[in-house]
């Protein structure tokens, strides 16, 4: 984690100063937490349910599972993994609410993404700044988007940058001090993200890589963290494979059979090629430029032979679990004829505080030559990675389907939340790197508030300024519907939406040209718009009714047996 600069006159002397008192260091990190939680809490004061389907959904169902209750089929999507779900599980014990467990969600994810202040100041700390200016710094730059907005969601991002922080700052103690806990923790953590995405796969295969370089240095401790990182991964294989088999009795989606296609083909290389490439030209966007100064600092580090040899390691592992992640995603993903395929943030976005902190480190530490050197660097990292998404995706990037919750960051930058602009972006987020340079000129804390300005500023025009929660009435009685079956016709995003809606029973999939089975007493079928919900199901029994009712925006009607309880 740690970035060989020579420090400008004003650090170096401010490193002299007394350190900070431990118990006011420990007050001072615990309020700045607190604000944390109250800036994402207010972020997301709005949320009441899942928006972003399947993937919201199958992790809300997941943990419905895992606290004991009714599963479903989400048979063909993606597998939503175990180790996200898990944390919030508990919730079912106290309620079976879905708006209310959907809060207890949002309030668990600030809590939790409120912890990137106190990590990022240990790494900021290590990185070589000085208090006063490490506080500031982790405080502003834990206010990024990119680790921000998806707390207002039930998505595992809002949780895998504590995660991967968490792994870099233990892996970094053993690089540099060799003690067995440190390997172990590390282990225990890249074992966690394993079980929460596959991303995390990519996270666990880099630091056993790492364990064994550090092998030929500390044998035994590196052994034990192996050791610990296998029986880790055990567990979240068992974990996921319980999850898999009850909510996915038909099969996943086959991404594995993507990443083959695009790995033996040229056409497929060229696609999960230029995807990564995508990727790390959000990444650098999606920080304004701060994560471009630090992946050219992380790369000096790790091509300098003189440097620490913990350093190089470190530096490594950071490009290797940053490549990795954004090549095996982009082989991975289906061509969804969307603008995400070819320029994308959210499965980089774990790592976006790390590089950002690595920049600010540059700007407060190195000499000013040296970082208008890293600030070019990084301006030159976003013309060649967005001449190369350009050139590959071509009119696609007009013609493709914009979605704007995959642009939160460049739809800010361009003020335009109906079209991706990747020129405008790029020349906006490389002039914000001068604003933060000519700041420096004024003093660290100007450096600070202007990060954390540009930050909320970003997040409001994201998250829009509404203070009204509505919570929507529930599309079914409640367990007087009884059980509940959905037609095969339904659209999907009807059917996933009632899957995490219905609570009290497990949502059975049917054909309802073959009957009604057992115990069914609703039975939901598709509506098209202006229809009436009569009409919608010619030949069902006798006596049974029909009540409209819709799933963002796609419209049904419920069928219900005369012999089902009444509301």
């Amino acid at each position: 984690m740690m970035v060989t600069l020579s420090p400008p006159p004003a650090v170096a002397a401010a490193r002299g100063r007394p350190p900070v008192p431990s118990r006011r260091l420990a007050l001072v990190l615990a309020l700045g937490w607190a604000g944390q939680v109250c800036v994402r809490l207010w972020m997301a004061r709005t949320r009441t349910g899942p928006v972003a389907a399947p993937d919201e959904n199958g992790y809300l169902v997941a943990a419905r599972l895992l606290a004991g209750g009714p599963g479903a089929d989400l048979s063909g999507n993606t597998f939503y993994q175990g180790g996200y779900p898990l944390l919030f599980a508990p919730a079912h014990w106290v309620t079976h609410d879905p708006a209310t467990v959907y809060l207890v969600v949002i309030v668990l994810n600030a809590l939790a993404g409120a912890a990137l202040f106190p990590l990022g100041y240990a790494a900021a700390r290590r990185l070589g700044l000085a208090a006063g200016a490490a506080l500031t710094a982790s405080w502003a730059a834990a206010l990024l988007p990119a680790v921000t907005f998806f707390g207002a969601f039930a998505l595992a991002d809002a949780v895998l940058p504590v995660v991967a922080l968490g792994w870099l700052l233990l892996l970094d103690r053993f690089a540099r001090d060799g003690r067995t806990v440190d390997a172990a923790g590390a282990s225990a953590v890249a074992a966690y993200a394993c079980a929460v995405h596959t991303r995390g796969t990519v996270l666990l295969a880099v630091h056993c890589a790492v364990l064994a370089v550090l092998a030929f240095r500390r044998l035994r401790p590196a052994l034990f963290g192996v050791a610990v990182a296998a029986c880790g991964y055990a567990v979240a294989g068992a974990l996921n494979a319980r999850v898999r088999a009850e909510l996915y009795p038909g099969g996943v989606r086959d991404l594995g059979g993507n990443v083959v296609t695009r790995l033996t083909t040229l056409d497929g290389q060229a696609w999960a090629l230029s995807g990564a490439v995508g990727q790390l030209w959000y990444l650098v966007v999606s920080t304004w430029g701060l994560g471009g100064v630090g992946l050219v600092a992380a790369g000096a580090a790790l091509a300098r032979r003189r440097g620490a040899f913990g350093t190089r390691v470190m530096a490594g592992a950071l490009l290797t679990v940053t490549f990795g992640i954004a090549y095996a995603s982009s082989a991975a993903l289906p061509d969804e004829h969307r603008v995400g395929n070819f320029a994308y943030g959210r499965y980089l976005s774990c790592l976006a505080l790390v590089y950002t902190l690595v920049g600010l480190a540059v700007l407060a530490r190195a000499r000013t030559r040296t970082a208008v050197r890293c600030a070019l660097g990084a301006g030159a990292v976003l013309a060649v990675t967005g001449a190369w998404v350009t050139v590959y995706a071509g009119r696609r990037l007009r013609t493709h389907n914009f979605i704007a919750f995959d642009f939160p960051e460049t739809n800010f930058l361009t003020q335009d939340q109906r079209a991706f602009h990747l020129p405008e972006a790029s020349l906006a987020a490389f002039g914000l790197v001068a604003v933060f340079l000519v700041a420096r000129r004024a003093g660290w804390t100007a450096v600070a508030v202007a990060l954390a300005a540009v930050n909320l500023a970003a997040l409001t025009f994201t998250m829009g300024t509404s203070s009204r929660r509505v919570v929507p009435p529930p599309p079914l009685p409640g367990p007087a519907a009884g059980g509940v079956a959905v037609d095969v016709a339904t659209h999907w995003r009807a059917h996933i939406g009632l899957v995490e809606q219905v609570w009290w029973t497990r949502v059975r999939r049917v054909d309802v040209r073959a009957g009604v089975p057992a115990g069914v007493c609703t039975v939901v079928v598709p509506r098209a718009a202006g229809a009436a919900p009569g009409s919608t199901w010619p030949g069902h029994p006798a006596g049974w009714r029909a009540h409209p009712g819709d799933t963002a925006g796609y419209t049904w009607a419920a069928w219900r047996a005369p012999s089902c309880p009444a509301r």
